[in-house]
């Protein structure tokens, strides 16, 4: 009698099985994050140049634009503020910016070198990919902003006035804003030369706006308006409040001046900027 031959199908494998030791989806997500972080900040760190010009320009510009304008410049209720105590929160706001600027424009870089397009191809999310981009290009801003406050006692910063969680929440949030914003705009934008030019024509009047170098009030009735419109205004206000104090930032700013709004309004600017550029990042070309 012949023996029965046995039919049975062998139970079929889940298809999202992993092998044994594989990292999970979360550990991929980190992982890019992280080596996208660390490889802006060595690559910063690696060009001499940038190092020295992060510190060398706003500390000239700073003096140079103070020096010019210390002896006409006067704020009602705000005694002892002259203009280089109140430029000096303007300058590591125009810091932060154009830390953001050449941090971002590596984007185009990587875009140009296929970089980029190898990392899209893994197995990190494009959100991902969007932060370990924008957390790299935020850490050197906040490095040199960092390296430039160290010049706040020659600014008339003292311990009395100095809130430093203030401080930092404004400084991380704008970064980040300005960041996400950059990076937004870089991925529509095939060359540097044309990253420059829109970054002259968008970024650099925001800051400029944002009273940075003359103080809100007294400005025209539209100019006024505008300010008082610019999320970057908060940027420089959040500062100088943590610098100078909340009456320094009421003598020279909008009513709303000195009234906490800083960190709320700055953390919506930066999750709007970083939520574009996780759309941008996922156009398919």
């Amino acid at each position: 009698m012949n023996a029965e031959v046995s039919t049975a199908q062998p139970p079929p494998v889940a298809e999202d099985a992993r092998a044994p030791g594989a990292p999970g989806t979360l550990a991929l997500q980190w992982a890019t994050v992280r080596v996208l972080m660390a490889r802006d900040v060595v690559r910063f760190f690696r060009q001499p140049s940038r190092v020295v010009g992060a510190l060398a320009q706003p500390i000239l510009f700073w003096f140079v634009i103070g020096s010019g304008f210390a002896g006409s410049f006067r704020v009602e209720g705000a005694r002892g503020l002259g203009y280089q105590q109140f430029f000096f929160p303007g300058v590591v706001t125009m810091v932060l910016l154009f830390s953001a600027i050449f941090a971002t424009i590596t984007v185009i870089e990587d875009r140009r070198e296929g970089f980029l397009q190898a990392v899209l191809a893994g197995p990190g999310s494009r959100l991902a990919v969007v932060l370990g981009k924008a957390l790299g290009s935020s850490a050197i801003a906040l490095m040199q902003a960092s390296l430039f406050l160290l010049l706040a006692p020659l600014a008339g910063v003292s311990a009395a006035t100095l809130n430093l969680p203030l401080l930092v929440s404004v400084m991380v949030l704008s970064a980040l804003a300005l960041t996400g914003m950059g990076m937004s705009l870089a991925w529509w934008v095939r060359s540097s030369a044309g990253y420059h030019a829109v970054m002259s024509i968008v970024m650099l009047p925001m800051w400029v706006l944002s009273g940075a170098m003359f103080p809100l009030k007294g400005a025209d009735t539209w100019l006024s308006w505008v300010m008082v419109l610019n999320p970057m205004r908060f940027s420089v206000e959040g500062v100088r409040r943590a610098l100078y104090g909340a009456e320094a930032s009421v003598a020279v700013g909008s009513p709303l001046s000195g009234a906490g709004w800083e960190v709320p309004v700055l953390l919506a600017f930066a999750a709007v900027f970083v939520g574009l550029a996780a759309v941008s990042v996922s156009r398919r070309e």
